[in-house]
């Protein structure tokens, strides 16, 4: 079977499909299934965007791209403090 790849408002929607089909009274495995998606799928979505709301999501997502970004900010300024340090610290 091929890998999708869901948007994170897709995924709140399907999240939410799960939950409206179990309380028709069918169980999880036949709500996920019917929606095309693998218990084990079912679990890792709700346990990372279980009630959250779609905006929620994208400020998620947001901060995530941000926060990595700096991150790669820090990692490069502190290789340049290294280089000077090494470099000031010989004698010429």
């Amino acid at each position: 079977m091929a890998r999708k790849n869901f948007t994170v408002e897709q995924i709140i929607v399907k999240l939410r499909e799960v939950e409206l089909h179990c309380n028709q009274g069918k169980t999880i495995t036949e709500a996920c299934r019917g929606l095309g998606i693998t218990e084990q799928t079912y679990y890792r979505w709700r346990k990372e965007y279980g009630g959250m709301n779609t905006s929620d999501a994208r400020r998620l997502k947001e901060l995530e791209k941000e926060n990595g970004r700096l991150k790669k900010l820090v990692a490069e300024q502190a290789l340049d403090i290294s280089i000077l340090r090494d470099v000031n610290s010989k004698n010429f």
